[in-house]
């Protein structure tokens, strides 16, 4: 035990400070980042110590990118040996990201930051476009128009106004809104069907909100629940914490509420164009029957995103046999707990409210 505090202390200590920076000064200098790929390696050397071995690794590094591309450098890489989480053991003819600090073009203090990964990320991503124009056709065009769309509110919209200060909560609801008319209306254009899901999510989305701000204020969350949250505070002591985390519960729940929204008022549209006589409340009663069966799916599809992502977490309390009692009373646990149950909620919100607008709007009335 007293190895491994000891060397994650280090590891710590370690990664805390670029390589190279000696002064307040160094450390506080600009950095510069470019592309490169490691040529050769010309030796390594093992320091032994009492509870680790540090390895350094000569490396020659050519830039692939930035004004100073073609440029062949020496980096010293260094790393802990043995342990798979900061092993930063390099290879030939391997893409990493280099750092430099001070006056751009100066290489003296450079090192390699980490491996370079972008590129699996895009390509996945022009596989998913492909994916949804091959299949979707103008469907699939207009999906991805909504998606290049939602994600320019985010950041351009929400993050921002975010870091001013703003209420992280009515951000949320005013750029989930608009999302969500803008997507709805480009998908199912303008017409009872679109507009009676756009109330029916947004609905559902204010519930999923209220909720989370009811049930964290009373197991008092603080909104530091993730290290993220944690060295956003050191950054900016401005931002509303607890606001911050009811506005990415909002968010988080967005997706699917959107879709059983969708799904009850387009089920209530073509029930009405198969039978056009039909009344108001048989309508509803049979948009409501569909809203339950999308309710169910849907809701699992909530709760096994937010458990996914919470495993490893989920694998440490059960591999340690912490007591219920303290495990549910952990911030981390409960703010986890309240972001899927408060979207379940507002997805279950939904269903009715879609379902009753949708009869009304469409069914005959006595």
């Amino acid at each position: 035990m007293r190895k491994k505090i000891v060397l994650a202390f280090l590891i710590i200590l370690m990664l805390s400070m670029p390589f190279g920076a000696s002064s307040e000064e160094e450390y506080n200098a600009e950095e510069h980042f470019y592309r490169g790929r490691v040529l050769s390696i010309n030796e390594s050397e093992e320091q032994q110590h009492d509870y680790f071995t540090v390895i350094e690794q000569e490396l020659v590094v050519r830039l692939t990118s930035g004004p100073y591309r073609g440029e062949t450098i020496t980096i010293i890489n260094t790393f802990f040996a043995g342990d798979p989480v900061y092993d930063f053991l390099l290879k030939e003819d391997q893409e990493v990201i280099v750092v430099t600090i001070g006056e751009e073009g100066s290489f003296d203090q450079a090192y390699v930051q980490d491996m370079a990964r972008d590129r699996g990320v895009y390509y996945l991503v022009i596989v998913f476009v492909l994916a949804l124009l091959i299949v979707g056709r103008m469907k699939g065009l207009k999906t991805v128009i909504t998606l290049a769309v939602t994600i320019f509110l985010i950041f351009k919209f929400l993050l921002p106004l975010l870091l001013e200060g703003y209420n992280p909560i009515l951000l949320a609801i005013a750029t989930a809104s608009v999302a969500i008319t803008f997507t709805l209306l480009v998908i199912g254009g303008l017409n009872r069907k679109s507009v009676v899901a756009i109330v029916g999510t947004i609905t559902g989305v204010t519930v999923a909100g209220l909720m989370a701000f009811w049930a964290g204020s009373i197991a008092s969350l603080t909104g530091f629940g993730t290290h993220e949250a944690q060295m956003l505070y050191f950054m900016d002591h401005t931002i509303d914490f607890r606001g911050l985390l009811f506005a990415g519960i909002i968010i988080g729940s967005l997706g699917a509420i959107t879709d059983i929204g969708m799904s009850v008022s387009s089920a209530a549209a073509e029930i009405k164009q198969a039978c056009p006589d039909i009344h108001f409340k048989e309508l509803t009663i049979r948009a409501l029957n569909v809203g339950r069966d999308v309710m169910g799916t849907m809701a699992n599809t909530l709760i096994l995103a937010y458990v996914g992502a919470a495993t490893p977490m989920l694998l440490l309390v059960m591999g340690y046999q912490i007591d219920w009692l303290k495990v549910i009373n952990m911030d981390i646990i409960a703010t986890e707990f309240v972001r899927g149950v408060a979207g379940s909620i507002g997805l279950v919100a939904a269903v009715p409210v879609t379902a009753v607008l949708a009869g009304y709007f469409m069914g005959k009335k006595g």
